[in-house]
């Protein structure tokens, strides 16, 4: 049953994205999303080079001295790479930003006889933005041993983690705006298996370069919908 609501979200979501209102926030979400891997991939390829220099000397063969100019030409691979594993916080960030947008896009849509949402304040907002990233990083980093011990089962250890974090994070932003912290909070526990398997469905195709761009708004709806189908 739990499965079967998720999928249900999960494709009428997708099927709005033809709505104006809706594709609107969609593109842009995937611009934003793109901006934020290339930017951290740019950084990251600044330090890299920082480190490196333009030459390194390496045992029994010497001084290579194309060094710099490989990670440089590297950066689009380095950037499809590194969007496996930046995807997670940059949907964090992406939803936190949009969510009452996309939300509002769907409700207009599909539960056209809802009171006007509350809308959630700025600095509220950014604070829970400022605190899901932290701990969405912090846990990852912690994980590392895990991955380290069972390399075999990365994947599946990754996207549990995520899928949890992603969960919890897109169910309290989806219902805050309906029911308030509380309600949030209740709703979370009353479903929170669903909603975590919601959170894996979603996190493993954030592993899948050019196709994790368009997953952190249809997440953002797909959440609206789960919120409305299982309250």
């Amino acid at each position: 049953m739990g499965l079967l609501t998720i999928f249900g979200a999960f494709f009428a979501a997708l099927g709005q994205i033809g709505d104006r209102r809706f594709s609107r926030v969609f593109w842009l979400g995937i611009a934003l999303s793109l901006a934020l891997l290339l930017g951290a991939s740019a950084v990251f390829v600044t330090v890299l080079e920082n480190i490196t220099g333009e030459s390194i000397t390496l045992p029994l063969i010497g001084q290579v001295n194309w060094v710099g100019d490989f990670i440089s030409w590297a950066g689009l691979g380095l950037a499809i790479v590194l969007s496996v594993f930046l995807m997670v916080p940059v949907a964090s960030a992406i939803t936190s930003m949009f969510l009452d947008t996309v939300a509002d896009a769907v409700e207009a849509r599909h539960y056209r006889n809802l009171p006007a949402a509350t809308p959630v304040p700025f600095a509220t907002a950014a604070k829970d933005t400022v605190n899901y990233l932290g701990v969405m990083v912090t846990a990852n980093v912690l994980a590392i041993a895990l991955y380290v011990m069972l390399p075999i089962g990365t994947l599946f250890i990754f996207w549990a983690l995520n899928g949890f974090l992603l969960g919890r994070e897109y169910a309290y932003l989806a219902a805050t705006r309906r029911a308030g912290p509380e309600g949030a909070r209740a709703f979370w526990q009353r479903h929170r298996g669903t909603l975590w398997l919601a959170g894996v469905l979603m996190a493993v195709p954030l592993t899948v370069p050019v196709l994790n761009l368009a997953i952190p708004i249809l997440g953002a709806a797909t959440f609206t919908h789960l919120y409305h189908r299982l309250r």
